[in-house]
C-alpha cells in the first residue's frame, strides 16, 4: 500500500468515524491518531534506514576502489623490486667478472 492509498482509507476511515455516536467516536478518533503516528514513525524508521543503506553502498565501493587501487600500487611496487633486485644481482654478477678478468 503507497501512501496515497493509505491516506485514502485513512479519510474514509475518518469519515466513517464521524457517523458513530459521540462516545465512541472519541475511542476511535484516538485509535486513528494513534494509527496514523504509527504510520508516521514507521514512514521515518524506513527512511533512516533508506539512507544508512545508500551510505553503506557507497562506503563499500569506497573501500573496493581503494582495495583495486592498493593492489595496482602492490603490483607495481613488487615490479619495481623485482626490477631493482634483478639490477643489483646483474652489477653483482659484472663486478665478479671483472675481477677474474672477464668482459
Amino acid at each position: 500500500m503507497d501512501e496515497q492509498d493509505f491516506q485514502e482509507k485513512f479519510t474514509e476511515l475518518l469519515e466513517r468515524i464521524s457517523d458513530l455516536p459521540p462516545e465512541q467516536q472519541a475511542c476511535m478518533e484516538q485509535l486513528a491518531e494513534a494509527t496514523q503516528r504509527r504510520r508516521d514513525r514507521l514512514n521515518h524508521s524506513v527512511n533512516e534506514l533508506q539512507e544508512s543503506l545508500d551510505f553503506l553502498r557507497l562506503s563499500v565501493k569506497y573501500l573496493v576502489f581503494d582495495l583495486e587501487a592498493t593492489r595496482r600500487e602492490n603490483t607495481y611496487l613488487r615490479q619495481l623490486l623485482d626490477q631493482a633486485t634483478r639490477n643489483q644481482s646483474q652489477s653483482h654478477e659484472e663486478g665478479e667478472d671483472e675481477e677474474r678478468g672477464e668482459y
